[in-house]
């Protein structure tokens, strides 16, 4: 039970700037390992957008505590996923060949296919968030956040790492899941579902995927697999679909 509290608190380290106790016995495997809390991780992070919109609207209206409560949750995080995306679609997008696509993806720099998809993305779900009241906003904001990550450990599962590890930007690089990994993670990301309409939840998931897949199969086909920047793009796209789709319905 300790080891894998320690695994969780790897977890939250990793893709969060939230304070944590230091991990004196860290091992480079332990990445992996923690991949399946991933998803509670984002409900964390869900949890801390959802209350800053919730206080927020007390004082605000229109976009504005859905534009603080993003920010929030990007402030959390340091950006960790929306730099995967601009770094993903920089990289998908102008390079010509793997190594060319691997080595753009590795540059700080950002570039017009990325700008682009940064602010398409964030801008959508802004406005796909601010068309519900509050209270459905804030829950959507939690239940996206977890079941979002649960797709990166999916496609960690089900997909090769393109590139060489050694060279990632990212060290060390989550590899390896395992099927009982990847399921538990979708175990964690599921509860909060059920606190909207299945209808919704049903729509949302199915955009979801569609957005994901975008990016899953444009990866396998042009570099051959996932890379940390892919992960943090299918984290993106499947929180910009899954919003759209409950929105839409």
């Amino acid at each position: 039970m300790y080891r894998e509290f320690r695994l969780f608190l790897c977890a939250l380290q990793f893709l969060t700037r939230l304070p944590g106790p230091a991990l004196p016995d860290f091992t480079p495997d332990w990445i992996t390992r923690s991949a399946k809390y991933f998803p509670l991780v984002g409900l964390i992070v869900g949890a801390i957008a959802a209350g800053t919109l919730m206080l927020a609207a007390q004082v605000w209206s229109g976009v504005v505590p859905t534009l603080l409560a993003i920010t929030i949750g990007i402030l959390a995080t340091g950006a960790f996923h929306e730099d995967g995306l601009a770094d993903t679609a920089d990289g998908l997008g102008g390079g010509q060949d793997p190594a060319q696509r691997l080595a753009i993806m590795k540059d700080s720099r950002i570039g017009t296919y990325g700008m682009v998809a940064l602010v398409l993305c964030l801008a959508l779900k802004v406005a796909a968030l601010s068309s519900f009241d509050a209270p459905k906003a804030a829950l959507v904001l939690i239940a996206v956040q977890g079941v979002a990550r649960a797709a990166a450990v999916v496609v960690m599962t089900a997909l090769p790492y393109a590139g060489d590890p050694a060279s990632a930007k990212s060290k060390p690089t989550p590899a390896g899941v395992t099927p009982g990994e990847c399921l538990l993670a979708v175990a964690f990301a599921a509860w909060p579902l059920a606190l909207l309409p299945l209808g919704q939840v049903v729509g949302g998931i199915a955009m979801g995927c569609i957005c994901a897949a975008l990016i899953v199969l444009a990866a396998r086909r042009l570099i051959g697999g996932y890379t940390g920047d892919v992960l943090g793009a299918v984290e993106q796209m499947f929180e910009l679909g899954f919003v759209l789709g409950v929105a839409a319905l």
